[in-house]
């Protein structure tokens, strides 16, 4: 999996914190950015968290390049709808010896790890038959779900918060986790205190809304208090 965060709006924080004061103010937009300083715009992006007041987080973008993932991640990436996506296309760009991915389960059994890379070779073979007499739009049928792909993903803050609490949850599947963590980690480094309270509800508001399958991580951090 290769992830890069490709484009973001320039001074994010800053554009969060001017979009809501300007509800308040008789001022232009360019204005209130003139005055707002690190310290203000920190503040301000901590109070707009702690009132729930997400409204000036969409106007915050983040582009990302998403490489190396399967088909499986990438059916449950687009369930995210306040997204944009663009995904390289199996019925235009053909998939011959396409890579795949193996679950770590997979991995940790021989015998399935064994039956997997043979199932593997055999569609690589099927497909790359089936393209000898019919279209590559119809040859993909036969394509597994780990087979790879590469997306370009674009999420405004609001939309991303709501992806980190979702799927950086213990709970998630287990490769779009790491894809979320490891996006996670990028706008970090650009936005931190956008960003700040952001992953799974168990850890942001000490809470757990998965009732019976809850995974138990809320029970070991009460217990630490």
């Amino acid at each position: 999996m290769r992830v890069e965060l490709i484009q973001h709006t320039p001074e994010p924080e800053k554009v969060v914190a001017a979009a809501a004061r300007l509800c308040y103010s008789s001022d232009p937009v360019p204005d209130l950015l003139e005055r707002l300083d690190d310290e203000v715009v920190a503040s301000f992006v901590c109070r707009l968290q702690e009132m729930g007041h997400l409204s000036p987080f969409e106007h915050v973008s983040f582009q990302f390049s998403i490489d190396g993932v399967s088909r499986a991640l990438s059916h449950q990436l687009v369930r995210h709808r306040i997204a944009s996506y663009s995904q390289r296309s199996q019925r235009y760009v053909e998939e011959k010896g396409f890579d795949f991915v193996v679950p770590p389960s997979v991995k940790r059994s021989p015998q399935a790890l064994e039956r997997f890379e043979t199932v593997m070779a055999r569609l690589q073979e099927d497909y790359q038959e089936l393209l000898n007499s019919v279209p590559a739009e119809d040859a993909r049928y036969v394509l597994p779900n780990a087979c790879t792909t590469s997306l370009m993903a674009t999420f405004n803050v609001r939309s991303l918060l709501n992806f980190f609490e979702h799927r950086t949850c213990i709970r998630a599947q287990w490769e779009i986790r790491s894809l979320a963590e490891k996006m996670l980690e990028l706008v970090r480094v650009v936005a931190p205190n956008l960003f700040s309270e952001a992953g799974p509800t168990c850890i942001t508001q000490g809470i757990c809304r998965e009732g019976k399958y809850s995974c138990g991580r809320l029970k070991t951090l009460e217990g630490k208090k």
